[in-house]
């Protein structure tokens, strides 16, 4: 990748909220080439016209010719089910594979009550807008896991990149969220691999979490692996920060939960999009910042968080990320920006 560090935001959004089912809060693109050309780009949306009234949010997608103006397809691609208790009420942060025989595989976080830790479901599709759910959960911890992104590796197997959640060493204290990783030969079955793809807690912008990471191995213009990965900060010391719907066992689950998490997200936390190298796309040094915004108070739609980014290369060879943005009045929206 040439200039893995340097982004030019491109102008304008290529989707915020405009209808029924994605005026609340959307976020987590995931975008894909069409074979017969142009783009598809998947989101996590909640809103007035979600499916069932305890629903966190689903999946939808939008088309583009030109990967910048974007026409969103009607309903929704995919969505909670309410009789699987581990992704009875939201499915967030989707990424896209293509398979072998042609069909493609959609990874995505399930999240049920806060109860239950999340997970890593999938589904299937022919033509990208009707899928089915594969049976069973591809990845799940103790603690929880999310954030999944795909990367196709040399050897004709595949990794999944995800966050997991991990309590602290007396099993108490604050989480912590580093990136992980499994590989799988069929798409289905996914084994760990040992260790820590990438730690959080090292710097003052981590101290939170990180919560995806996109990657592409060594090309015949770059021979190094490059991530792009979401990292969290704290808020100041002594700020309030109100439960967390999806995190509160006692959360009311007919409330507003796009109001609730939209709260959490403007109370001080920021979110910025970093930028690692690897030798072998396992063990990680993280090399700088990609896209920070103005932070609380500044201008930009991307002001106060930047994170869950995709990405597609373009025919001159560099790459164009996408990537959720949310600004100083808590509206999130689709941004993007060109590396170079």
């Amino acid at each position: 990748m040439k200039s893995a560090l340097h982004w030019q935001r491109e102008e304008g959004a290529r989707l915020e909220g405009s209808r029924e089912l994605d005026s609340s809060k959307l976020q987590a693109p995931a975008v894909v080439a069409a074979p017969s050309g142009g783009y598809r780009l998947f989101y996590t949306a909640v809103g007035p016209g979600k499916p069932f009234p305890r629903c966190q949010g689903y999946i939808l997608s939008a088309f583009s010719e030109d990967g910048l103006n974007f026409v969103k397809d009607p309903g929704i691609r995919l969505a909670p089910r309410p009789d699987v208790p581990y992704m009875s009420l939201r499915l967030v942060s989707p990424d896209i594979a293509r398979r072998a025989d042609g069909r493609w595989r959609m990874y995505v976080e399930g999240r049920g009550p806060a109860t239950l830790p999340t997970v890593i479901v999938s589904a299937v599709s022919a033509d990208m807008l009707r899928w089915e759910f594969d049976e069973g959960i591809r990845l799940q911890t103790p603690g929880g896991i999310g954030g999944p992104r795909y990367t196709a590796l040399p050897d004709g197997r595949g990794r999944l990149y995800c966050f997991e959640s991990v309590c602290g060493p007396d099993g108490g204290g604050r989480t912590s969220m580093p990136i992980v990783s499994a590989v799988t030969s069929d798409g289905l079955n996914f084994e760990f691999e040992p260790g820590y793809r990438m730690r959080d807690r090292t710097a003052k912008w981590n101290e939170v979490g990180v919560t995806a990471a996109k990657v592409i191995p060594p090309t015949a213009d770059d021979d190094r692996w490059i991530m792009l990965y979401s990292a969290w900060q704290d808020v100041p010391p002594g700020t309030v920060v109100p439960p967390h719907p999806s995190q509160d066992p006692n959360a009311d689950l007919n409330a507003d939960f796009a109001a609730a998490t939209i709260a959490c997200d403007i109370c001080g936390y920021r979110s910025r999009i970093m930028v690692a190298f690897s030798d072998d796309g396992l063990s990680w040094r993280h090399a700088g910042c990609a896209i920070d915004g103005a932070g609380y108070g500044g201008e930009g739609m991307d002001a106060i968080h930047a994170e869950d980014m995709s990405l597609i290369r373009l025919d001159d060879g560099r790459y164009r990320m996408y990537y959720a943005a949310c600004d100083n009045a808590g509206a999130w929206r689709v941004l993007s920006a060109v590396n170079g």
